[in-house]
């Protein structure tokens, strides 16, 4: 299916925004978009012919599996990422869907082409890795700081941020795109513990929780003072 970049939620964030209107009518031609179920895989841990894509809905995972078979998630993908073979490491790792998703993808070949043609979105894409490589480094440092509450309310406060519009403010009402075991793996805690903590954030009025993934922030100061403790 070819792109609609008049309608796409993220046109004003994905690394394309620096675009102009013709450059991108040009690139939007290049690509496809493709959907995704939630499990299914973008991309295979080595995988030789691999595209690029930008996130225009849903949420990803990047993941690897030690030698004891256990998966260990290293980095999450937002609406409005980037992955692909060009930045590594994704090649080196399995990217799938957490939930149903929708991707603009390339070839490897149209987008070298792009990124020929176009400086400024090779630029774009270099800030865009930086920012994500940021973000991966702190969900991983997650696990190694802080209580199992703090813990737990610095990774919700990272996804209600992850899933707001506003570069400022986290989303009030979202969908966790883990389930309990994936935030578990993520943080080092059993999924017992991350229940628990979600239930004692429900209780203490910082958060309330909406049937099975949704999350509604009732008190986004206490939440991010609680997570903050975590730098520590």
């Amino acid at each position: 299916m070819s792109l609609a970049c008049e309608t796409c939620p993220v046109r004003e964030r994905a690394a394309c925004a620096v675009l102009d209107e013709a450059e991108r009518d040009a690139l939007a031609r290049a690509g496809r978009t493709r959907t995704l179920t939630r499990g299914e895989m973008l991309f295979a841990a080595g995988d030789e012919d691999t595209a690029c894509a930008t996130l225009v809905s849903g949420a990803l995972k990047v993941s690897s599996v030690d030698r004891d078979g256990e998966e260990q998630i290293l980095a999450l993908i937002h609406p409005a990422g980037f992955v692909g073979e060009m930045f590594r490491p994704f090649a080196d790792f399995d990217v799938t869907a957490l939930t149903d998703s929708r991707l603009c993808t390339f070839s490897r070949a149209d987008m070298e082409r792009a990124l020929g043609d176009y400086p400024a979105l090779t630029q774009a894409l270099f800030r865009r890795s930086q920012e994500d490589l940021h973000a991966a480094r702190e969900l991983l440092a997650l696990a190694g700081h802080g209580t199992a509450g703090e813990k737990v309310a610095s990774l919700v406060l990272a996804l209600a941020r992850a899933a707001s519009d506003s570069p400022c403010h986290p989303a009030e009402h979202f969908d966790l795109p883990l389930t309990r075991g994936e935030m578990a793996n993520m943080l080092g805690l059993t999924i017992e513990t991350v229940s628990r903590q979600l239930t004692r954030l429900e209780k203490d009025g910082l958060v309330r929780k909406r049937g099975t993934r949704g999350i509604e922030l009732l008190d986004p100061a206490r939440l991010t003072v609680l997570a903050g403790r975590t730098a520590g």
